[in-house]
């Protein structure tokens, strides 16, 4: 939908409204997916059911069709099915009829409250398939688990890591790729909890190498927190930093934008176009040019640019590109260092190539689910940084959905997504919490050990306590999503450059 855009701020808002509709479509799927799953099997055994509802609160629209009342809520924050023969909920789903209805058996309440998460998952399976049909778009900088960058001043430059070292474990765990839910350098590095993360690499002409990283070395980074103590009001909005060690995977640097008026933008530099090498020498990361620039001031680089000239044929073709100081910037507001140096004006696509990869889906699902198991210890562990401050709401997804809908796979990558999402909330769905379906499924199994069910009204006071708990976490978590759209509540400010045309710019030594 990227051609929307052309058509200006009516574009841009046609743009922005269909994206939005297309999160809230892809919501209500998984809501109506799962809640059906409860309302077949409450009909299977034969229970009451009173409302059918997508979304909570005061509702926008009902209809009752054969003794069930089907609305839609005010509140875009999930769904329910009012089951009275059931845990009673009536302090959230509002009062239920004074009909006496028979009482179900320990089994059926615990087929009922499975039956939600069974379609949560029963859904990942099929959005599974649709992902091992289409595949999933993958970028080289996140399957490969060569080192492409290593920053200046980071605790991996300062434990002798290099580019073009593979890694192949961290802290004894092995890797397959950079990025990813398991099995990944970066889950690696956020999931240690030891003071020092243990790599183990192989190095081109030196063989296996090991390497004990402090992640709390970084040289200006914990100079600059002691400088900026983090006022309350911000704090609710900051998550807290995760562990990272300067390590970026090897990635072909792929143009995404070029600055109109710019060095590149005068050389012939386009959209799309791979830079492979800069006078002759190997380019494996995005940071690798503006060093090379740095290093070689003042000269002309020949750039080897490898371009698509259709969709099946592509060239590698050589530009020259002299580099230049900006002709306006606001440098002295964003940092502290205030040296200008050459730049070539090219905004860079974070992810690079991508190419479609086929995956199976028990692979997908079984990721999914080891992901989650993982996290789940990680939450729980006192060692670890990971926290529920990390956790993301109905927000913080709608955020990420929005953002896929935006990438040009961006349908491929909302299946891919949708099938973790659903193996999460399936699993999260199945943790022994009042009001989860879990916790349904607890107190049916207490009941036929019993022999006895709980009392209706304590059970409703306690059945409303945990909602009002979990909707506190939920606004404990809005809080972080919202940081994270603008910004965590940072001060920094963004860099901002202008180029201007030959016939505006001041002359040289001026």
């Amino acid at each position: 939908m990227a051609w929307l855009s052309s058509l200006g701020t009516f574009g841009e808002i046609l743009r922005f409204t269909i994206l939005i509709l297309e999160v809230i479509f892809v919501f209500n799927l998984m809501i109506v997916v799962h809640e059906w799953g409860h309302f077949l099997a409450a009909r299977w055994r034969g229970l009451k059911v009173e409302k059918f509802y997508i979304w909570f609160g005061k509702p926008l629209w009902k209809k009752t069709i054969n003794g069930v009342e089907y609305g839609l809520g005010s509140i875009p924050a999930g769904g329910f099915v009012a089951l009275p023969q059931m845990a009673p909920m009536g302090g959230l789903e509002g009062e239920s009829s004074k009909e006496v209805l028979p009482p179900i058996t320990p089994l059926d309440k615990a087929i009922v409250a499975f039956a939600g998460p069974l379609f949560s998952f029963m859904l990942a399976c099929a959005f599974a398939v649709a992902v091992w049909i289409v595949g999933k778009p993958e970028s080289e900088g996140h399957t490969t688990s060569i080192v492409g960058y290593v920053a200046k001043d980071s605790p991996a430059k300062a434990a002798g890591i290099l580019p073009g070292d593979k890694i192949l474990k961290v802290d004894g765990q092995p890797v397959k790729r950079f990025e990813g839910l398991v099995d990944s350098v970066r889950w690696g590095v956020v999931a240690s909890e030891g003071d020092t993360i243990a790599f183990e690499v192989e190095r081109p002409g030196q063989g296996v190498l090991k390497f004990d990283v402090d992640p709390k070395a970084w040289a200006k980074k914990d100079e600059k927190k002691k400088e900026e103590p983090v006022s309350w009001w911000r704090s609710l909005f900051k998550r807290p930093e995760l562990r990272s060690v300067g390590l970026e995977g090897q990635m072909t640097p792929m143009v995404g934008k070029v600055n109109k008026d710019s060095p590149a933008d005068e050389a012939g530099l386009k959209p799309n176009d791979l830079v492979l090498r800069a006078d002759g020498k190997p380019l494996r990361s995005m940071g690798d040019l503006g060093d090379y620039i740095k290093e070689n001031a003042g000269k002309t680089i020949m750039l080897d640019v490898e371009r698509m000239v259709n969709e099946t044929e592509k060239k590698v073709i050589q530009i020259p590109i002299l580099p230049r100081i900006p002709d306006k910037n606001n440098l002295k507001e964003v940092t502290e260092d205030h040296k200008e140096y050459p730049m070539v004006g090219i905004v860079w696509d974070q992810e690079g190539k991508r190419t479609p990869t086929t995956i199976a889906p028990w692979e997908q699902i079984s990721d999914a689910v080891r992901h989650m198991g993982n996290l789940v210890s990680k939450l729980v562990s006192p060692k670890s940084d990971l926290s529920p401050a990390h956790m993301s709401g109905p927000v913080g997804v709608g955020r990420l959905y929005y953002k896929l809908f935006e990438h040009p796979d961006g349908w491929r990558l909302v299946l891919w997504f949708s099938v973790v999402f659903n193996i999460n909330l399936a699993i999260l769905n199945m943790m022994p919490f009042p009001v989860l379906d879990g916790g349904h499924i607890t107190m049916a199994i207490a009941e036929a050990l019993r022999r006895k069910p709980p009392q209706g009204r304590v059970l409703e006071y306690v059945q409303t306590a945990c909602a009002l708990m979990l909707f506190g976490f939920l606004i404990f978590v809005t809080f972080k999503d919202t940081g994270d759209i603008f910004g965590g509540g940072s001060k920094e400010k963004e860099l901002k450059i202008e180029w201007l045309p030959k016939e505006k710019r001041a002359a040289p030594g001026a």
